[in-house]
């Protein structure tokens, strides 16, 4: 009973997990910046993301542009995306195979399939958690360092 309780925890976090690399796939908030200006219409925030980029205005106004050409975009940019949309794949065939190798369920073979299928599901929850981590560290690691750069521009 004990194990199968702590199975259904796991699959409830799992399920928290892949739908938190689906927020953060879709959030347009990898990059934010806050820029203040003399004129009305200068934009308070601007917000990057993947798939888009926004902006907030003074004036309550918030407007957002999709980014349609991958080819137009950066490299890091078209390989986080890659690899988010990969990650949220991977977790969702997890959460697939982790429903079948739940030992409260009565389909999905006997007991040896079932530890086969959850075993499959660890594999995929984990490729799904190296795949979400890589681009979030490679896109961050970029921000840093277009600040630092911008920095010593500034400095000479």
């Amino acid at each position: 009973m004990l194990s199968s309780a702590l199975q259904i925890l796991a699959f409830g976090l799992a399920l928290l997990g892949v739908l938190g690399a689906t927020v953060a796939t879709l959030s347009p908030n990898w990059k934010v910046s806050a820029d203040v200006g003399a004129n009305i219409m200068t934009a308070v925030s601007q917000m990057q993301g993947l798939w888009m980029d926004c902006t907030w205005y003074t004036t309550g106004v918030f407007s957002c542009s999709l980014k349609h050409s991958v080819l137009a975009l950066p490299a890091h940019l078209q390989a986080a995306r890659t690899c988010m949309v990969l990650s949220c794949m991977a977790g969702s065939l997890g959460l697939c195979l982790a429903a079948l190798g739940l030992k409260c369920t009565r389909w999905g073979g006997g007991r040896r399939a079932k530890a086969h299928t959850a075993v499959a599901a660890g594999g995929c929850f984990a490729a799904a958690g190296i795949l979400c981590l890589v681009p979030a560290t490679w896109f961050t690691c970029e921000v840093i360092t277009t600040f630092l750069d911008a920095g010593d521009k500034v400095d000479k």
